[in-house]
């Protein structure tokens, strides 16, 4: 693997009819920013060659959203990924770094926000990333890392929905 896109899923309803925090949907806005962060990603060169998608109901949709724009790319539905702890989400990307060259993971926080941290503290990012990254990882967001041979992740970008005239930063 030489790429990883670590994402949040878009923005979702405040309740499920069921109740159950899993079965959250998108908002139309969420809808918009989604399919607009497919088209950044496509737009920047960074199209997934595998996409692991936590199972609950607002990834698989961020995923559907953003899809279009990439083209023909492997997904993976992930249980495990719902709610996860950033060592659970690590895991699931060192177990894929024979399987892409560039590796999409889309979960939720704390654990997407807590393990870019954890990456950009590991390659010694400078003061002003990690700055950025500390003030949150905001629905939609994706944090990009260049991974060098030894699996070591670098900072190579945040994008976010907002930045590209997305709904607000939340």
């Amino acid at each position: 693997m030489h790429r990883l896109i670590l994402m949040r899923h878009a923005k979702t309803e405040r309740a499920a009819a069921s109740g159950l925090d899993r079965d959250r949907a998108l908002t139309p806005r969420g809808s918009e920013d989604a399919a607009l962060m497919g088209r950044i990603l496509a737009e920047k060169g960074l199209r997934p060659d595998l996409a692991i998608v936590s199972s609950a109901v607002r990834t698989r949709e961020t995923w559907d959203a953003i899809h279009e724009a990439l083209g023909d790319v492997e997904v993976r539905i992930e249980p495990r990924l719902y709610d996860a702890t950033p060592d659970v989400i690590r895991r699931f990307v060192e177990e894929a770094e024979d399987a892409a060259g560039c590796l999409l993971v889309l979960a939720h926080n704390p654990g997407v926000h807590l393990l870019a941290m954890e990456y950009l503290s590991e390659s010694a990012a400078s003061p002003s990333v990690l700055d950025r990254m500390a003030g949150g990882f905001p629905t939609g967001a994706a944090a990009v890392f260049e991974v060098d041979v030894a699996g070591r992740c670098a900072y190579d970008g945040f994008l976010t929905p907002k930045a590209f005239g997305g709904g607000a930063d939340d």
